[in-house]
């Protein structure tokens, strides 16, 4: 069973270490969960990883590997890796190489529009790689729908058709809107991991976003984490911002 703050991941959308530097210090240990995606990986490379890792953090992956099976299985296991070769335990820990580890990428993304060949090439890549190092393996899991994208007839019929491939597929879970939610872990079960973005503050701007929701609406409909950036990095105050997201829960 989680915590309620574990639920909690903040990502970390800006485009210079520096900048992440400055929100992990801020809001770790409130926050223990980070999302490193595009425009701070295209910046920065595994070295934002290893700034999360280094404060005790754990990093959700965000890139959506979208491509042919063979490259997606390279990346998932590229990535998993990623997760052992940047640990450098001090003498203090004493971890050995023969225990099995907890890395730092906690969970990562592809897109579920990549086809079932891709998606089972990714769970084999995170499993293989992960036995090989002796690590926990990282969660996969399949985006499905944008939550930038305009709610359409046919939008919760197609999530629960990418969920049940996914989950199909051997992924760990799905990236969904709160809108989706409810019925994702309805076909799915309680053991498949729901993440939904989009979550905005009461009374809060949506931006580009279209279909959003409040913290406790998307737990109430059936996720398990959810991911915030812009309602918590440009707030006045982000570790207050945080903090009324998880009292709201």
């Amino acid at each position: 069973m989680l915590k309620i703050k574990d639920k909690l991941i903040v990502a970390l959308d800006v485009d210079t270490l520096k900048k992440a530097k400055y929100f992990v210090d801020l809001l770790y240990p409130e926050v223990r969960l980070f999302k490193i995606g595009s425009q701070l990986f295209t910046a920065c490379g595994p070295e934002a990883i290893k700034m999360v890792s280094n404060k005790g953090a754990r990093v959700f992956l965000d890139l959506k590997f979208h491509d042919i099976p063979h490259t997606v299985y390279l990346s998932i296991g590229t990535g998993a890796a990623c997760s052992i070769n940047i640990m450098s335990p001090s003498a203090e820990t004493k971890t050995r190489v023969e225990d099995t580890v907890m890395g730092p990428v906690f969970m990562m993304t592809v897109h579920t529009k990549g086809g079932r060949a891709m998606l089972e090439g990714a769970a084999r890549a995170a499993k293989e790689k992960a036995n090989e190092l002796k690590i926990v393996k990282p969660y996969i899991v399949g985006v499905t729908r944008l939550t930038s994208d305009e709610e359409a007839p046919d939008t919760l019929q197609e999530v629960i058709n990418a969920a049940k491939l996914a989950q199909d597929a051997g992924l760990d879970g799905v990236v969904c809107s709160a809108h989706e939610a409810e019925a994702v872990r309805k076909e799915c079960g309680r053991d498949f991991i729901i993440v939904t973005p989009g979550i905005r503050l009461n009374g809060a701007q949506k931006d580009d976003q279209r279909r959003v929701t409040t913290a406790q609406e998307a737990i109430k409909a059936g996720s398990d984490f959810l991911v915030v950036g812009r309602p918590i990095l440009e707030a006045k105050d982000p570790l207050k911002a945080v903090k009324e997201i998880i009292g709201s829960l």
